[in-house]
């Protein structure tokens, strides 16, 4: 039988050292997926519930293993519904490549059923690389390319096939004018660095500061002992920006944690006093959280000169690996004598992870979410990877889980858009299947996506030799995110028929897959439940029944700004009571040390 396009682009991914597809069926993609069949499911055909699952799937594998992702899906529909896990790969700078079937050449622009304009469609989300295949000499380079600028950018890159081509007998390229050969798969990277003197200045700025900070972001990731080295030398806290929180591990006493809006006291504090400050691989936005302008002199290093200088005043800025660049400025930085700016920093961190114990054993309706988290932070295995979705209960990722050397976690950081926990924490499982993974989602997001692709967990689970996966369900039968949004920045009540979720058994419907399903309704269980969650043989979901009135008060909040969202909520909100209560008791736990509320 003669070789297909879809038996070649089969083979091609083969030979990229593909293991999987994340994809769903459709018949704009029968070539490929049939191609798929003949070579015996190599790469493995994993099948979501629903096309946007795939393209998470993908991003979450991508995120924890550091290789490429590869989604599929048909066309029209199936296309339309990879985009959002397409601009979360985009956003968040993550290397995938999207297979994308099309309706057959000859019916192009003839208002055939299911055509989109793909290429329209695509545009923004895949820039960096977009490309329809229509001849099957263009197959091997526009494959190719797709991953090479994928690695090469950390962003999405897409390849449409139309359905008649992929059926088609595979000619490869010859030597000839307008055909593109293309080289075998694989890329050695540079590990680049600026030049000396502009190190040498950095160092300059660094050293001439009495209150240095460091903030790293996920870019740091490669260059955690580098980090640590600098703060050690110069006496520097280093707080986390969202997608860099498992760079450094909270146990050591001069991570103040994550920063902003989610973020803790203390790196609110770091921002708010120092005099010097360092960005390390981090695009954080919010400069409302960083130095007043004029306060610090900066020094920003970033692999991608596109993304240096944006969100603060930098005097220099070091275009480069974050590995190789620390290492060529360590040499080059003093040691600090002084010691009074590191003790205050470590004399606040301390205090923080205090309050943070305080305020997860306040008493709630029925469990405390914080001591969802916290209990988590007590029993969780080294070498788990952690997927946060996005809601209120990214509050308590953020804050309340201590990251240990060793542990992975990440979440949709710059699009911040619901879902993609539990695909997330798939993708995590097809690139680590010996480490236990922990999904934290909120009963929303459960209900958008996260139900369904439980059938996928539950469908794969016999390929994953660590068999924990626990899904976290924070069951408050509200869309708690928004709710606190309303309240904080708008000055309204809740308002029940846009917030309010109806009731779901999440542990009844685990235990209908075959799946361990734990109901957790008062706080005495909830220990035991993580346990018993950390030696099932099976995946599980944790359906912790915990209270939406326990306020996410971000770092900087104080007894004033409380109070006016509370004389706010107090003009019809139905929870107000209890809300206020609940506030005040939190609260009140930064200004008490040592003394435990319930």
């Amino acid at each position: 039988m003669a070789q297909t396009v879809g038996d070649y682009l089969v083979r091609r991914l083969q030979e990229w050292g593909v293991e999987q597809v994340f994809a769903y069926p459709g018949d704009g993609i029968n070539g490929i997926v049939a191609a798929m069949g003949r070579a015996d499911n190599v790469p493995r055909f994993v099948q979501s519930r629903h096309e946007e699952m795939a393209a998470f799937s993908a991003v979450g594998y991508a995120k924890f293993s550091g290789r490429v992702g590869v989604c599929m899906a048909t066309s029209g529909p199936g296309a339309i519904h990879l985009l959002n896990g397409l601009y979360d790969a985009k956003l968040d700078h993550v290397p995938l490549v999207a297979i994308v079937g099309q309706t057959a050449r000859s019916a192009m622009g003839g208002s055939y059923q299911q055509e989109v304009d793909l290429q329209a469609l695509f545009k923004d989300v895949a820039g960096e690389y977009l490309v329809e295949v229509n001849v099957a000499e263009q197959l091997p380079n526009a494959l190719d390319r797709a991953f090479r600028i994928a690695e090469a950018t950390h962003a999405p890159t897409a390849v449409i096939i139309p359905s008649d081509l992929q059926e088609e007998e595979y000619v490869p390229p010859k030597h000839a004018f307008k055909q593109i050969p293309s080289s075998p798969p694989g890329t050695a990277w540079a590990r680049s660095v600026a030049a000396d003197h502009d190190i040498a200045r950095a160092a300059e700025v660094i050293d001439a500061g009495e209150r240095p900070a460091i903030l790293i972001g996920q870019g740091a990731r490669g260059a955690a002992e580098e980090v640590r080295r600098l703060a050690d030398l110069t006496g520097a806290g280093v707080a986390k920006a969202l997608l860099g929180k498992d760079v450094l591990s909270d146990e050591l006493p001069y991570v103040t944690g994550s920063i902003g809006l989610l973020g803790t006291r203390p790196s609110y504090e770091l921002m708010r006093d120092c005099d010097t400050l360092l960005i390390v691989g981090s695009n954080f936005p919010y400069s409302q959280f960083l130095p007043e302008f004029g306060q610090a002199r900066a020094v920003q290093i970033d692999i991608d000169g596109r993304f240096i200088g944006m969100r603060y005043p930098t005097e220099v800025n070091l275009v480069g690996d974050a590995a190789a660049t620390l290492a060529a400025l360590l040499p080059m930085v003093r040691r600090k004598t002084d010691t009074s700016w590191r003790e205050n920093i470590e004399k606040n961190v301390a205090a923080w992870w205090a309050t943070m114990d305080r305020q997860a054993e306040v008493a709630a309706k029925p469990v405390n979410p914080m001591r969802i988290v916290s209990e988590l932070s007590k029993r969780i295995p080294g070498n788990t990877i952690v997927t946060a979705d996005s809601g209120s209960s990214t509050n308590w990722y953020a804050r309340n889980l201590r990251m240990r050397e060793g542990i992975r976690g990440s979440l949709s950081g710059t699009l911040a858009t619901m879902g993609p926990g539990v695909p997330y924490a798939i993708g995590a499982k097809f690139a680590h299947p010996d480490r236990p993974v922990v999904a934290l989602v909120g009963d929303g997001a459960m209900q958008m996506n996260g139900l369904a692709e439980l059938i996928t967990i539950a469908r794969y689970q016999h390929l994953w030799s660590d068999p924990r996966l626990v899904v976290c369900v924070f069951h408050n039968n509200d869309l708690n995110q928004v709710t606190w949004e309303l309240r904080a920045m708008g000055g309204a009540p809740k308002f029940e028929e846009s917030q309010s979720l109806p009731d779901v058994d999440y542990a009844g419907f685990a235990r209908s897959l075959g799946l361990e399903g734990i109901t957790v309704a008062e706080p005495e269980s909830l220990g035991p439940a993580w346990d018993r969650a950390f030696t099932s043989t099976v995946p599980t979901v944790l359906d912790v029944h915990c209270d939406p009135e326990v306020p996410p008060i971000p770092p900087h909040a104080t007894f004033d700004q409380i109070k006016s969202v509370t004389e706010a909520v107090l003009k019809g909100d139905p929870e107000a009571f209890h809300l206020v209560a609940q506030g005040i008791k939190t609260k009140a736990q930064e200004f008490l040390p040592g003394k435990r509320h319930g």
